[in-house]
């Protein structure tokens, strides 16, 4: 299966995007898909650094999925930091661990800032999750937090 890779311009610094990518307020404003919310529980930015938080089904429909898959509304996420490289590079390990009838395992993500005429350019790159299903949903997911990140960006909000 291959890896999900996800671009998007933003009309802004690569500082800016990294702000927002790695303090709580700046996570806090944007990671959670539709219908979830965030609370970061610790944030230790250096590789081999924890990022743990607290995602929450907020909407119905999210809500209703949880439940119609025995999920419970909220999950406590723990990423591990890989590679920190302040502006234009940073990846972490995530630990799926919240799937009915699937052992836990690590998937690793990198994120990369690259500068263009028009912003920066956010490249981020995924593993595969441990089925089709679940790798569409990731994608899914990550489309939806990177939109999220631009209607951020675009409102101006600084972290």
């Amino acid at each position: 299966m291959a890896s999900v890779q996800i671009t998007r311009t933003y009309p802004t610094t690569p500082e800016h995007v990294w702000q927002l990518w790695t303090t709580p307020e700046g996570i806090a404003s944007w990671w959670s898909p539709d219908g979830f919310t965030v609370e970061v529980g610790k944030l230790d930015l250096r590789p081999g650094g924890d990022l743990i938080y607290t995602m929450t089904a907020t909407a119905p429909e999210q809500i209703a999925f949880m439940e119609g898959h025995g999920m419970p509304l909220s999950t406590e996420s723990r990423k591990k930091f890989v590679e920190v490289s302040e502006p234009g590079r940073l990846s972490y390990t995530s630990l799926a661990d919240f799937i009915p009838g699937v052992d836990p395992y690590d998937f690793l993500t990198v994120v990369e800032l690259e500068p263009v005429e028009d912003g920066v350019r956010v490249t981020m790159t995924a593993d595969a999750m441990h089925d089709e299903e679940w790798t569409q949903r990731l994608a899914a997911g990550r489309a939806n937090e990177l939109d999220n990140l631009g209607r951020v960006i675009d409102a101006g909000v600084r972290a």
